[in-house]
């Protein structure tokens, strides 16, 4: 790995942690706010209601690309940027006041989509979403979540690799459902061309290593349907160059799902978990909460040593596989039951 990758992942993984941090600290105003989307955050139908809207919108996502409409998905994404960064900026000022920065961030997507717009819209997007899905999922549900997307998100990058198909098309629309990661200080979005050509390894041998990697849809199809559209599709995208010559991409590009999802996990355990709280400033943690988010970061660290040596590879089974893990251990370090810390005690 050359040195301006390390920074590229330390940069990634700053990112995951506004997600997850953001979260956390929206969680008390979004529950006081009463934006939880289902009436019973404890029912494990809610995963399965939003895995199949999941699988729907996926759909309608290729579809649209393949008919040409995607000025309308482009629309959708930006439209449902600016809604959810208005969710995050009425937890600081009046919701009245927060129309005009949510209005602003729409915008500068349209109008300057450059890769310090998309990862700024992509952070209040991710901590907005993780923070409703926190307090909609309760742990059953959320666990089951996690879980039932890792599984989706593998057999659709390794198996029917339909989610590579719509990572390329969405790539290429600059909207913040996909992180770029900059690699060097010079690096322009929009002067580089086509964004899927670049983590494609375009100019380069014909049977050449891009990575594409994730496209996990995050899409809630019970109540707020747009409010996961920001993690439609998530993409973990190298420039497929291979190890030699590594250092010269400029950059890579990971889904703002990868975030989003393992995200959801913390802010169910921060809101359900019988733990304690922990100590910390602003943010309301306890020690599933933290050790969920120690156990995402662990997942993303190995994850980007894959895709910097421009392997294909899913997020989420690394990603939500590590929060899982650190949850349950957590859970138990903190003196919950397992059966509680799995959500299952309502049931026996």
């Amino acid at each position: 790995m050359f040195p301006r990758e390390y920074r590229g992942v330390a940069f990634v993984i700053g990112l995951f942690l506004v997600v997850q941090v953001g979260a956390l600290a929206l969680v008390p105003e979004f529950a006081e706010s009463g934006y939880q989307a289902v009436e019973n955050p404890d029912n494990p139908a809610n995963s399965l209601l939003y895995v199949v809207a999941i699988v729907a919108m996926t759909g309608v996502m290729l579809a649209a690309f393949r008919y040409d409409f995607d000025w309308a998905i482009r629309l959708l994404i930006v439209g449902t940027s600016a809604w959810l960064s208005w969710y995050v900026f009425s937890a600081l000022v009046s919701p009245l006041a927060a129309v005009v920065p949510a209005v602003a961030v729409g915008v500068g997507l349209l109008v300057h989509p450059e890769w310090y717009v998309i990862d700024t819209a992509g952070v209040l997007m991710g901590a907005g979403a993780a923070g409703l899905f926190g307090i909609s999922f309760g742990l059953l549900p959320a666990l089951i979540l996690l879980a039932v997307l890792a599984v989706y998100d593998a057999v659709s990058v390794y198996g029917t690799e339909h989610m590579l198909s719509l990572a390329e098309g969405v790539m290429d629309l600059n909207i913040p459902v996909v992180l770029v990661i900059p690699l060097s200080l010079s690096y322009s979005l929009l002067d580089s061309g086509p964004a899927s050509e670049e983590a494609a390894g375009v100019g380069e041998d014909a049977d050449g290593e891009g990575d594409a990697a994730d496209a996990a849809s995050a899409e809630d199809g019970a109540a707020k349907d747009a409010e996961a559209d920001g993690s439609t599709a998530a993409s973990n995208e190298g420039s497929g160059k291979n190890d030699d010559d590594a250092g010269e991409r400029d950059a890579f590009f990971i889904g703002l799902g990868d975030a989003v999802i393992p995200a959801v996990l913390v802010a169910s355990a921060a809101t359900f978990s019988s733990a304690p709280n922990l100590s910390v400033p602003l943010v309301g943690v306890n020690l599933p909460a933290l050790l969920a988010m120690v156990g995402s970061l662990a997942g993303l660290v190995v994850l980007m040593r894959w895709v910097i040596r421009g392997r294909a590879h899913a997020g989420l089974p690394l990603l939500n596989g590590g929060a899982i893990g650190g949850y349950l251990i957590g859970s138990l370090i903190a003196g919950v039951p397992l059966i509680e810390a799995l959500g299952l005690a309502a049931f026996f």
